[in-house]
């Protein structure tokens, strides 16, 4: 293991003792071992070349080019848990990998949870993530939803591209160079994505439905002048020892 360690430090791991643990963990021989540490060392992100990310308490397959949920988001899954009914609908859009909306459906119970997202690798990795993988729908945001459940929905949970065009060149390496950049790029101020999903929000939220996303810190003032103009009813939640930022809206 010393000598793993020592690889993976000076490619610049921080945690390299954990990470090498995680490898010869997941590795079924010393050739597959082997192989995950060289791919590591180039920069592929760790949950790439694991094929799994811990979420949540739960562990759930990442495939390459796959937008990997971030630490910070378990603040989320734990806001809306607290808020949101037992027995609800869900609807993950821009899912992902689908970790956030299996996530929450375990946490709520929930009777049905519906997913989408544009990309085609993000859904076949969702597909294997939930229990009922025939909800998982590709299209752009609501598109390919069925129309069934338009107005049936209990909590609406989105974690959309937010980061400003701008700030793209700033991330760590691992995202901006193997996360795809749509799920990075949310247009001048962040919010582009944001502002389309919310504009067809309220239709598709059930009377007293939860809607759900987080953003940085300095967006929460414009996203909740949009969440007011949607319809619904605004609310922020902060957590500063994780910095991450929950912004709601309830359909009064």
């Amino acid at each position: 293991m010393t000598g793993i360690v020592e690889r993976l430090r000076g490619a610049g791991c921080v945690f390299a003792e954990d990470e090498a643990a995680l490898l010869i963990e997941t590795a079924r021989d010393a050739a597959e071992l082997e192989a995950m540490v060289a791919r590591r060392v180039t920069g592929i992100p760790l949950e790439h070349v694991l094929g799994w990310v811990e979420f949540a308490g739960r562990r759930f397959a990442i495939t390459e080019g796959v937008f990997v949920p971030r630490p910070r988001t378990e603040f989320l899954v734990d806001t809306v848990a607290a808020l949101g009914p037992r027995e609800c609908v869900i609807l993950d859009i821009c899912c992902g990998s689908g970790a956030v909306g299996a996530a929450l459906a375990a946490r709520l119970d929930a009777s049905a949870l519906y997913s989408a997202d544009s990309d085609p690798a993000a859904v076949a990795c969702a597909r294997g993530n939930v229990a009922h993988p025939e909800n998982v729908f590709l299209g752009d945001l609501f598109e390919a939803l069925p129309a069934a459940i338009r107005g049936t929905v209990d909590v609406l949970v989105v974690i959309a591209p937010y980061v400003p065009t701008a700030a793209i060149e700033l991330l760590p390496h691992e995202a901006k160079d193997f996360e795809p950049r749509s799920t990075l790029d949310g247009g001048g101020d962040g919010l582009d994505v944001l502002r389309r999903i919310l504009a067809e929000t309220r239709s598709w939220l059930a009377p007293g439905g939860l809607f759900a996303t987080e953003v940085s810190e300095h967006q929460v003032a414009s996203l909740l002048e949009l969440v007011a103009a949607a319809g619904l009813e605004p609310a922020v939640i902060r957590d500063e020892e994780v910095d991450a930022t929950v912004v709601l809206g309830r359909y009064r």
